[in-house]
């Protein structure tokens, strides 16, 4: 039986990309899942994704994530539903691509909003209850916290910041035993990756077949991620097994990025 079985999780972003493939595998590892994200269509889908070949509890919240009213409410539906949480993964956040100086302002507010603002205001709220599950917390941040790019200047120093973030919560995690990680995905097959590869290709001249070969070619990969790559990793470090992994920042990203020692 998986350490996983009869477990609590919340997933922010839960109902696209690496969120579900996330939330896909917790639940199939016996796990009782809320998922939030802004969109009541895309969480009705994902729940049928989610719940299926399962006979676990899946639950969804339609919420606005960028505000502290959205978080709260995310945070009150999964108390109402389970009343305790043992794994909550920060999954939500769609930062975006652009060129320097041209990029308004919006975007980076709005990419902060979600993302790190997000990721502060829903650990605070279910802290107390991590703390109580001795549980565990896991934040998908991304490579650009690490490698900053001219044409990605939103998304990396959003990244930073919440890698810097959770590095801090960690710190707190051993005065209150739960475990803190997070992890760094590399270029990975989503919505959202298609939306920048778009964004990049009319920015460029280029067409999106173009970028998408340009941008292994640059990192030196030989494919491009899936969600279900981090998944498994999630999975493995929210498990008993993986209780002495504490404060780690984990890339997955397929070689482009070389750890540090």
């Amino acid at each position: 039986m998986s350490s996983l079985s009869g477990k609590t999780a919340f997933i922010s972003g839960g109902s696209r990309g690496i969120g579900l493939a996330v939330a896909q595998r917790l639940a199939a590892e016996g796990a009782n899942v809320m998922i939030a994200s802004s969109r009541q269509e895309h969480i009705d889908q994902a729940l049928v994704q989610i719940g299926e070949g399962t006979e676990v509890k899946v639950m969804g919240q339609a919420a606005d994530l960028r505000t502290l009213p959205g978080c709260e409410a995310a945070f009150e539906a999964h108390q109402k539903a389970f009343g305790s949480c043992d794994i909550l993964v920060h999954s939500a956040g769609a930062t975006k691509g652009g060129v320097f100086p041209d990029q308004p302002d919006a975007d980076f507010l709005d990419g902060f909003a979600l993302k790190f603002h997000a990721g502060v205001r829903l650990s605070r709220l279910f802290w107390p209850m991590l703390a109580s599950a001795h549980g565990n917390v896991v934040m998908i941040v991304g490579g650009a916290a690490r490698t900053p790019d001219h044409k990605f200047m939103v998304g990396g120093a959003v990244n930073a910041a919440l890698a810097n973030y959770t590095k801090a919560l960690a710190g707190q995690g051993l005065v209150d035993d739960v475990n803190v990680n997070w992890i760094n995905p590399g270029q990975t097959e989503t919505e959202r990756l298609q939306t920048l590869f778009a964004t990049r290709a009319d920015n460029e001249g280029k067409t999106i077949a173009e970028v998408r070969d340009e941008r292994m070619r640059d990192e030196g990969i030989r494919r491009l991620g899936k969600p279900e790559d981090v998944a498994a990793l999630v999975a493995f470090l929210v498990g008993d097994e993986a209780r002495h992994i504490h404060g780690v920042g984990i890339g997955v990203d397929g070689g482009a990025t070389k750890g540090f020692f």
